[in-house]
């Protein structure tokens, strides 16, 4: 598999890597599979058909200067901060279970090898001793599939707890204590920092690698345009 890298350090923002993921299936993704890591400042990331205001608090996230973007895929609403690591992996397929599949399998076994026992479930989510540590989702272009994650690393739970909104009935039986006993993080089962984490995956696997050129960043940039409409946000 090849690693995508981008050309220089600068930070972006998260609907860039959503528009680099999309420029990679429609022009890079003609042999060998794709993956690339990314971090991001506080953001929340919602579902193609979800209604925002349903998903996200929206007067938290503008008060603590949290962003919030929709993606092209199906599935939940998901906080990301530079505490954790957001994982994308484009493959030339278009059936759905079977690149599922691999890629959760490929995800277990990575945390496997750390000595981490690892399970996945039918909803697309990675378990650690029953408790939530990643969770993913799929999107197709013809002829090329996307996957991407999150891996729970460490994260601000007050910020996660909060910009999302969950069903108020979920709140009020369970309370915000179960909601923190439902998912666990990745630097309470290893001694590696999120640094070497990631060079981990990376090497772990990936045995290419693709630099991305500006011209490459400045042709995602126009892509993610319209990730960054309001129309397309809102879904007004």
């Amino acid at each position: 598999m090849i690693y995508l890298s981008l050309p220089d350090t600068q930070e972006h923002r998260l609907s860039f890597y959503l528009a680099m993921e999309e420029y990679a299936a429609r022009q890079l993704n003609d042999g060998d599979d794709l993956f690339f890591l990314w971090q991001v400042e506080p953001s929340v990331i919602f579902g193609r058909n979800q209604v925002i205001e349903n998903e996200v608090n929206l007067d938290y996230c503008r008060q603590h200067g949290i962003a919030f973007y929709r993606r092209k895929s199906g599935g939940g609403c998901v906080y990301a901060d530079k505490s954790n690591v957001m994982m994308s992996y484009i493959t030339r397929s278009d059936e759905v279970t079977t690149t599922f599949s691999l890629y959760m399998e490929m995800v277990r076994q990575m945390l496997a090898n750390l000595g981490i026992e690892a399970t996945t479930t039918a909803n697309n989510d990675v378990l650690i001793g029953g408790r939530k540590v990643s969770g993913n989702a799929f999107y197709h272009i013809p002829g090329h599939s996307i996957v991407h994650g999150t891996m729970l690393f460490d994260t601000n739970m007050e910020h996660m707890l909060n910009a999302i909104t969950p069903p108020q009935t979920k709140l009020d039986k369970h309370g915000v204590e179960s909601v923190r006993q439902r998912i666990t993080l990745l630097h309470e089962h290893t001694d590696l920092t999120v640094d070497v984490f990631k060079t981990y995956i990376r090497e772990r696997l990936c045995d290419q690698s693709y630099q991305l050129t500006h011209i490459d960043v400045q042709a995602i940039e126009s892509i993610e345009k319209e990730y960054l409409n309001p129309e397309f946000i809102m879904n007004h």
